[in-house]
């Protein structure tokens, strides 16, 4: 997300780099290229003009100080107003109201409102420890019904019954009952959608929210879905008094607009993004690390919580003690590193939360790290045999031609993954000789681990 706006606002800084003041001449190009990029990633017209007037009006005059560079000044202001303009700061759920805390999730048909309430489900069982519910009152799609119940079997939440034969309200009505009896903690409710915006469904949802009295009311849109999204936000937001936004499909979307534009133009903060089809793929929205990760300053902060959540510390402390102790690193360890790395988005997405140096192409790192390349790598170590795994220089010429045809791939294949393994061999003997600083220092200098050239 925001990969095409990122990169073309870090060029148009650059034309900023070498002046000792701010005025409305050096700056015009650049405003007018951030124009030219916020409209190409599909930003409403009145909020790019609201956003390019802003900053202008805080950079023109505004003095370089001497620990700034010119483009660092207008980064600064541009990082300040894109703060501003995505919501300041996270808003996470308020538990302390007498349970079940109801979560109605309302949007257009095919905006990913089943599948958000089951990743929202696992996201609150997971990181909060709360015991959830699920309920659907789509009572026009059969599938979607059975659709949330599948999904919350697998994310391990509890789920109400319901049918097309009952009312959306008196769904509600058992819902509740069911889970005040079950000591639910969040109920979320999963509403029908439409291929557009009718009066029928609006009074059928009015009636359904009043019913359920939600504490939270969220409006999920596709992220690609341009600024029609935007104007249906504003719609919902008249008839249920919207508490945020999720964009769902985020991973799939290079411009960003929609999230530039939702919330100034409906007022409501993006509470989380989809980034994913898997169930654990829902991030939570926080305004200044998007803003760092738009200008290309990455996102650390993100990444530390999600190599938290989802990176295995048994392993990785198995790993760290076999290096330490000399002991080698094989194939079954390359093969953990690569399905630790798919279970946060492939490297792709690590990199991109990354801030990367001048000379690093981030597109072309994302290119080679995708998660679909990541899986080939581990059906190759799978067509190995355990003496492989734990030897690899024991595969010659006809072992790589079978472990080739056993993974579906091609020798060529094999022999890649073989290089890239002696590679990472090398730096993890490196580690285990002490030379972690010195291969560090190698990589400020804007160079890359072995293995990821």
């Amino acid at each position: 997300m925001f990969d095409n706006l990122s990169s073309r606002l870090v060029d148009a800084i650059r034309n900023v780099s070498g002046k000792g003041r701010l005025t409305e001449d050096n700056i015009k190009d650049t405003l007018r290229q951030v124009r030219l990029a916020l409209l190409e990633a599909d930003v409403a017209l009145a909020v790019v003009k609201g956003f390019i007037d802003r900053i202008r009006d805080r950079a023109v005059g505004a003095e370089v100080g001497k620990s700034l560079t010119p483009g660092q000044a207008l980064i600064k202001i541009i990082h300040s107003e894109l703060v501003s303009l995505l919501g300041e700061q996270h808003l996470p759920f308020d538990f302390k109201a007498q349970p079940p805390v109801v979560i109605l999730l309302a949007g257009l048909q095919g905006s990913g409102k089943t599948t958000t309430a089951a990743k929202l489900a696992k996201r609150l069982i997971d990181k909060d420890k709360k015991r959830v519910m699920l309920v659907s009152v789509d009572v026009y799609r059969p599938a979607a019904i059975l659709q949330l119940q599948v999904l919350a079997t697998e994310v391990g939440a509890l789920h109400c019954q319901s049918s097309i034969d009952d009312q959306p309200v008196a769904i509600i009505d058992r819902a509740l009952d069911e889970a005040r009896r079950s000591h639910a903690d969040v109920l979320i409710i999963d509403t029908a959608g439409r291929l557009h915006v009718d009066d029928d469904m609006m009074r059928e949802l009015a009636a359904v929210h009043a019913r359920a009295d939600p504490h939270e009311t969220l409006f999920v849109v596709d992220s690609m879905a341009g600024q029609d999204a935007v104007n249906a936000a504003t719609v919902f937001d008249n008839t249920l008094s919207l508490t945020g936004v999720v964009l769902t499909k985020a991973d799939g979307d290079a411009r960003g607009g929609v999230a530039l534009s939702v919330r100034e133009v409906t007022g409501k903060p993006i509470r989380f993004l989809g980034v994913g089809e898997k169930l654990d793929a829902l991030e939570a929205f926080h305004p200044d690390r998007m803003a760092s990760r738009i200008l290309g300053m990455g996102d650390v902060l993100t990444l530390v919580e999600e190599i938290e959540d989802k990176v295995s510390r048994d392993k990785a402390e198995k790993l760290a003690r076999k290096i330490r102790k000399g002991r080698g690193f094989d194939m079954s360890d390359l093969k953990d590193q690569f399905e630790q790395m798919m279970n946060m988005g492939g490297l792709g997405a690590m990199l991109e939360k990354l801030p990367m140096a001048g000379n690093i192409n981030p597109a072309a790192l994302k290119d080679s790290a995708h998660e679909h390349q990541l899986k080939r790598q581990v059906a190759i170590i799978n067509s190995m045999t355990p003496g492989e795994r734990r030897f690899p220089k024991t595969i010659n010429g006809s072992r790589r031609k079978r472990i080739a045809t056993g993974s579906g791939l091609q020798v060529q294949d094999v022999n890649r993954l073989l290089k890239q393994f002696m590679q990472m061999e090398k730096m993890m003997k490196k580690m285990s000789r002490g030379g972690v600083k010195k291969m560090l220092r190698g990589m400020a200098g804007g160079g890359m681990p072995p293995g990821l050239h």
